[in-house]
């Protein structure tokens, strides 16, 4: 059974984590717009690299972005927790092998206050836009505390930040509770209610079950039936957790061999998904231990390979629905009256609540449309015509010195973000030094290396299962393309970047001023292009 993790305590004023400056600086050298593991990673990274002159923002009122809002009763991660931290930041005191969510936030917390960069932070403080002024070769930035200028900006808001409400009529008419599971009102008491939850993700299947406990009836709204397999979690035993806290390299190895064993999924995902028979097999295993209605089993069956969706990891969402006060709907949803939700057949099922899990803005980031690059459109204008995509993952053409952690097709589907995010950190960490070392004021990459950089991912994107699995998913944006994840293992992705490639990008020198080696009123500097 999963464990239920308790919502992180409301930040005040006297919170060691919410502690910041109180007023923004009129300039930064580096500007990092997001306080979860990205943002924060970068922070630290950029501290112990010596670089002080940065700052953050974030909207929350805290570190911790996803774990910050995500606080929905089941909420925990699907990646073993031994995978879910910094490496240089190692967390000895995970209480189970799968973290729930307190435990994440509480890390984040106190790697946030031990590192000593929270000085430089704003929280309640939101990008409204950012402009690249070309003649003075910074960014001009306005946040909703004040407005400010950076020479590099780095957007670190995840794919995770923005809820998505689904296109449902008459879901702004619902007379009773409805939120979105990302932002769980912890103030209504749903026990002993009737509660329907729209959406059958990731949120979801941790959601039902601890509903389920304690509603008087639950109506769960599928569209389409996702695999899911067992969860492997169980709590540590009291010597697992002496030996991981006082044995360093016990705990690097124990790391180490999860790492390798999470990557062998891989081929599976990218290059025959007929590799992934044998977790299809424990999928359907998971669903006849627990269901035993022949009807039920059948509705909850995918007809698609295993991995074209994201994969779902549980042991009780199976037993949950098979629960005789709870029902599973498959009709699709007509509309939301007043007081229930209407099903295309025409039933209405009155609730008193509404749990809406549908997911965030994944195929399209929110903060895209307010960033302008060198000819004043925004990055979402720049993306409508093909989709989101940037070279490596981090930087876009027309956008200098604009780098993204977890940008486009850096996501996965098997393993820990936080690798990709340190691998992301390392190449901007060397593009600084690149920049401080060679005198230059800006770099963006090539066109052509962006093209064939996304034209080769886009290729190898066929072969996978995400494209051949027989569904469709929020990989895919609205042409068809997967411009989500990542087709490769891990390990490559980091060596790709594991240095700053100055040479696939169009470069400007410094002059002599005192900001970037020019007087930022004086003619915009020379642009050297160099070979993509």
């Amino acid at each position: 059974m999963s464990t239920t993790a308790p919502p992180s305590p409301p930040v005040t004023s006297a919170t060691p984590a919410a502690a910041g400056p109180a007023a923004l600086p009129r300039h930064v050298r580096v500007l990092v717009v997001g306080a979860g593991f990205g943002g924060l990673g970068m922070a630290i990274r950029l501290q112990q690299q010596g670089e002080r002159d940065f700052a953050v923002l974030d909207k929350g009122e805290e570190v911790g972005g996803t774990w910050r809002d995500n606080t929905y009763p089941g909420a925990a991660c699907d990646v073993p927790s031994q995978l879910y931290s910094f490496s240089f930041a190692p967390n000895p005191d995970w209480s189970r092998s799968f973290s729930p969510q307190a435990e994440i936030q509480a890390y984040l917390r106190r790697v946030a206050r031990e590192s000593g960069v929270l000085d430089r932070f704003f929280f309640g403080t939101s990008l409204e836009r950012a402009s690249w002024d070309d003649e003075a070769a910074r960014w001009r930035v306005v946040t909703s505390a004040g407005e400010l200028s950076a020479d590099v900006l780095v957007t670190a808001t995840g794919g995770l930040s923005e809820p998505r409400m689904p296109a449902i009529d008459g879901v702004d008419e619902f007379e009773r509770t409805i939120f979105h599971s990302a932002r769980w009102d912890h103030e209504q008491d749903l026990a002993g209610k009737r509660v329907a939850v729209i959406g059958t993700g990731a949120s979801a299947i941790q959601i039902v079950p601890e509903l389920a406990r304690t509603v008087a009836h639950l109506d769960v709204y599928q569209r389409t039936a996702p695999w899911v397999i067992p969860r492997r979690d169980r709590a540590y035993s009291s010597l697992e957790r002496l030996a991981l806290r006082h044995l360093p390299p016990l705990r690097r190895a124990y790391r180490t061999a999860i790492y390798w064993a999470r990557e062998c999924y891989v081929p599976g995902f990218t290059i025959d998904p007929r590799l992934a028979a044998p977790a299809e097999r424990a999928a359907r295993a998971n669903i006849a231990r627990a269901i035993h209605d022949p009807g039920l089993q059948a509705a909850v069956t995918p007809t698609y390979r295993l991995g074209c969706k994201r994969v779902l990891l549980s042991n009780d969402y199976y037993p949950a629905l098979a629960q005789d006060h709870v029902a599973l709907v498959t009709d699709p949803i007509r509309r939301i009256s007043r007081t229930g939700v209407v099903s295309a057949d025409g039933t209405e099922r009155p609730v008193d609540a509404i749990v809406v899990a549908t997911g965030f803005h994944t195929t399209e980031q929110p903060i895209a449309a307010r960033i302008r690059g060198r000819e004043g459109r925004s990055l979402a204008e720049v993306w409508a015509g093909e989709g989101m995509n940037a070279y490596k993952g981090t930087t876009v053409h027309g956008f200098p010195n604009l780098f993204q952690i977890v940008g486009p097709n850096t996501g996965l589907g098997h393993s820990s973000m936080v690798f990709v995010i340190e691998s992301q950190i390392a190449y901007v960490l060397d593009a600084l030094a690149t920049m401080r070392r060679r005198g230059l004021a800006s770099v963006q990459p090539t066109a052509a290396a962006q093209h064939r950089w996304n034209a080769a991912l886009q290729r190898r994107m066929k072969r996978t299962v995400w494209s051949t699995g027989g569904c469709s998913s929020w990989y895919l944006d609205a042409h068809g393309r997967n411009t989500t994840l990542w087709p490769r293992t891990t390990f490559v992705f980091r060596r790709l970047l594991s240095s700053f490639d100055v040479e696939r990008y169009v470069t400007t020198p410094a002059g002599p001023g005192p900001e970037h080696g020019q007087d930022p009123t004086g003619s915009s500097p020379t642009t050297a292009k160099v070979r993509a």
